[in-house]
Protein backbone atom coordinates (compact mmCIF):
# COMPACT_ATOMS: atom_id res chain seq x y z
CA UNK A 1 0.00 0.00 0.00
CA UNK A 2 1.08 3.57 -0.65
CA UNK A 3 -0.82 6.55 0.78
CA UNK A 4 -1.26 9.50 -1.58
CA UNK A 5 -2.72 12.26 0.65
CA UNK A 6 -4.98 13.10 3.56
CA UNK A 7 -8.65 13.46 2.63
CA UNK A 8 -10.06 14.62 5.97
CA UNK A 9 -9.24 14.86 9.66
CA UNK A 10 -11.82 14.66 12.44
CA UNK A 11 -11.77 17.28 15.19
CA UNK A 12 -13.70 16.67 18.39
CA UNK A 13 -14.93 20.08 19.55
CA UNK A 14 -16.91 21.56 22.42
CA UNK A 15 -19.14 23.73 20.22
CA UNK A 16 -19.51 23.11 16.49
CA UNK A 17 -20.96 26.58 15.76
CA UNK A 18 -18.10 28.35 17.57
CA UNK A 19 -15.54 26.19 15.76
CA UNK A 20 -17.12 26.87 12.36
CA UNK A 21 -17.22 30.61 12.99
CA UNK A 22 -13.55 30.67 14.07
CA UNK A 23 -12.23 28.62 11.15
CA UNK A 24 -14.31 30.65 8.66
CA UNK A 25 -13.28 34.05 10.07
CA UNK A 26 -9.64 33.32 10.88
CA UNK A 27 -8.63 30.70 8.30
CA UNK A 28 -11.07 31.35 5.46
CA UNK A 29 -12.53 27.84 5.49
CA UNK A 30 -16.07 27.09 4.35
CA UNK A 31 -18.58 25.30 6.56
CA UNK A 32 -20.21 22.40 4.74
CA UNK A 33 -23.12 20.19 5.75
CA UNK A 34 -23.12 16.53 4.75
CA UNK A 35 -24.45 13.05 5.67
CA UNK A 36 -27.54 13.78 7.72
CA UNK A 37 -26.66 17.25 8.95
CA UNK A 38 -23.05 16.65 10.00
CA UNK A 39 -20.71 19.66 9.76
CA UNK A 40 -17.25 20.03 8.33
CA UNK A 41 -14.83 22.73 7.25
CA UNK A 42 -13.71 22.65 3.63
CA UNK A 43 -10.45 24.12 2.31
CA UNK A 44 -8.55 23.29 -0.87
CA UNK A 45 -9.25 19.63 -1.58
CA UNK A 46 -9.39 18.65 2.10
CA UNK A 47 -11.90 18.80 4.91
CA UNK A 48 -12.03 18.87 8.68
CA UNK A 49 -15.01 16.85 9.90
CA UNK A 50 -16.41 17.97 13.24
CA UNK A 51 -17.64 15.79 16.10
CA UNK A 52 -19.42 17.30 19.07
CA UNK A 53 -17.67 16.16 22.28
CA UNK A 54 -19.79 13.49 23.93
CA UNK A 55 -21.84 12.97 20.74
CA UNK A 56 -19.18 11.57 18.42
CA UNK A 57 -20.05 9.49 15.38
CA UNK A 58 -18.93 5.86 15.17
CA UNK A 59 -16.37 4.71 14.47
CA UNK A 60 -14.24 7.27 16.28
CA UNK A 61 -10.85 7.68 17.93
CA UNK A 62 -10.37 5.68 21.10
CA UNK A 63 -10.18 8.77 23.35
CA UNK A 64 -11.60 11.77 21.44
CA UNK A 65 -11.24 15.05 23.31
CA UNK A 66 -11.28 18.72 22.32
CA UNK A 67 -7.89 20.39 22.11
CA UNK A 68 -5.79 17.27 21.49
CA UNK A 69 -4.46 17.95 17.99
CA UNK A 70 -1.77 20.04 16.31
CA UNK A 71 -2.51 21.10 12.72
CA UNK A 72 -0.25 22.78 10.18
CA UNK A 73 -1.83 24.63 7.27
CA UNK A 74 0.12 25.93 4.28
CA UNK A 75 -0.82 29.25 2.70
CA UNK A 76 0.55 31.21 -0.23
CA UNK A 77 -0.50 34.45 1.49
CA UNK A 78 2.70 36.11 2.77
CA UNK A 79 3.20 35.44 6.47
CA UNK A 80 3.32 39.18 7.22
CA UNK A 81 -0.27 39.43 5.92
CA UNK A 82 -1.26 36.34 7.95
CA UNK A 83 0.12 37.99 11.10
CA UNK A 84 -1.75 41.21 10.33
CA UNK A 85 -4.99 39.25 9.74
CA UNK A 86 -4.60 37.35 13.02
CA UNK A 87 -4.23 40.68 14.81
CA UNK A 88 -7.38 41.99 13.15
CA UNK A 89 -9.17 38.84 14.31
CA UNK A 90 -7.86 39.27 17.90
CA UNK A 91 -6.04 35.94 17.70
CA UNK A 92 -2.93 35.83 19.88
CA UNK A 93 0.19 34.43 18.24
CA UNK A 94 1.91 32.15 20.74
CA UNK A 95 5.06 31.66 18.67
CA UNK A 96 6.53 32.98 15.47
CA UNK A 97 7.40 33.73 12.95
CA UNK A 98 9.87 30.87 13.28
CA UNK A 99 11.70 28.64 10.82
CA UNK A 100 10.44 25.03 10.74
CA UNK A 101 10.77 22.01 8.50
CA UNK A 102 7.62 20.70 6.85
CA UNK A 103 6.89 17.71 4.65
CA UNK A 104 8.43 19.46 1.64
CA UNK A 105 11.24 21.46 3.21
CA UNK A 106 11.94 24.71 5.03
CA UNK A 107 9.06 26.96 5.99
CA UNK A 108 8.26 30.01 8.08
CA UNK A 109 5.47 29.51 10.62
CA UNK A 110 3.26 31.21 13.19
CA UNK A 111 1.38 29.36 15.93
CA UNK A 112 -1.90 30.10 17.69
CA UNK A 113 -4.80 28.20 19.26
CA UNK A 114 -8.36 27.56 18.14
CA UNK A 115 -11.33 27.85 20.56
CA UNK A 116 -10.73 24.30 21.86
CA UNK A 117 -7.01 24.83 22.44
CA UNK A 118 -5.82 22.89 19.40
CA UNK A 119 -2.45 24.17 18.21
CA UNK A 120 -2.71 25.75 14.77
CA UNK A 121 0.39 26.41 12.67
CA UNK A 122 0.11 28.50 9.50
CA UNK A 123 3.16 28.39 7.25
CA UNK A 124 4.75 29.56 4.02
CA UNK A 125 7.27 27.33 2.28
CA UNK A 126 10.49 29.20 1.61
Amino acid sequence: MQIDRIDHIVLTVRDIAVTCAFYERVLGMQTVTFAGGRKGLSFGVQKLNLHQAGKEFEPKALHPVPGAIDLCFITTVPLAEVIQHLGTCDVAIIQGPVHKTGAQGEMLSVYFRDPDGNLIEVSNYL
